[in-house]
């Protein structure tokens, strides 16, 4: 059986997290970076040290944890601080997704889903065999950004645009999943996946 690294992507608010919980729910292992990224700043580690160097001891909670509030408050409002924090990650995230997918290869896994975000920005598409892409409409993104984080439409579209393109991500995806329908349609098309690359469970 060959084995594949699957990375998988979209863009703010396409629905990415419902094709991860599918994977998860026919027992293919996920390695979510966004939990990586929570790991690396527990108390104790090298990245909460980074952080409170950088940012200075008001973004650390009296319990020893990350103030992510605090934090927020400084970088989203201010892209090279943001940019600054993500460097200051990058290394750490990387090596906590390696160990994880290196582990699930070790246990004997076929086929190891990474699900990250920040996948083509990131360079992360060159550490995978294959891409697969949720999206959706522009219309629907904005649509289903502004009822999750019950925002208004400037701010969603400022998220949006803060990434790479969904129409970008769709050219260079190896898959494509169209998200615009049912839950029960997005879980169709990746059983179908999963079936046609001999993954099926």
């Amino acid at each position: 059986m060959k084995k594949c690294i699957l990375g998988l992507t979209g863009s703010i608010g396409t629905g990415k997290s419902t094709v991860s919980t599918i994977f998860k729910q026919q027992r293919i292992p996920v390695v979510d970076a966004d939990v990586g990224a929570r790991a690396v700043v527990e108390p104790g580690t090298i990245g909460l040290k980074r952080i409170e160097k950088t940012f200075g001891s008001s973004v650390i909670a009296k319990d020893g944890t990350l103030d992510r509030k605090a934090l927020g408050g400084i970088v989203f409002s201010d892209a090279d601080k943001r940019q600054h924090l993500d460097r200051l990650l990058a290394d750490l995230i990387y090596q906590w997704i390696q160990k994880e997918k290196d582990q699930y290869i070790a246990a004997g896994a076929d086929l190891v889903v990474l699900d990250i975000p920040l996948l083509f920005e990131a360079g992360y598409d060159k550490e995978v065999d294959k891409v697969m892409v949720v999206t959706v409409t522009e219309e629907t993104q904005l649509e289903r950004l502004m009822k999750r984080e019950q925002i208004k439409a400037e701010v969603a579209q400022a998220k949006i645009v803060a990434q790479l393109s969904i129409a970008e991500k769709v050219m260079r995806a190896d898959y494509v999943i169209d998200n615009n329908g049912t839950k029960e349609n997005t879980e169709k098309q990746v059983l179908h996946w999963l079936t046609k690359e001999g993954f099926a469970k």
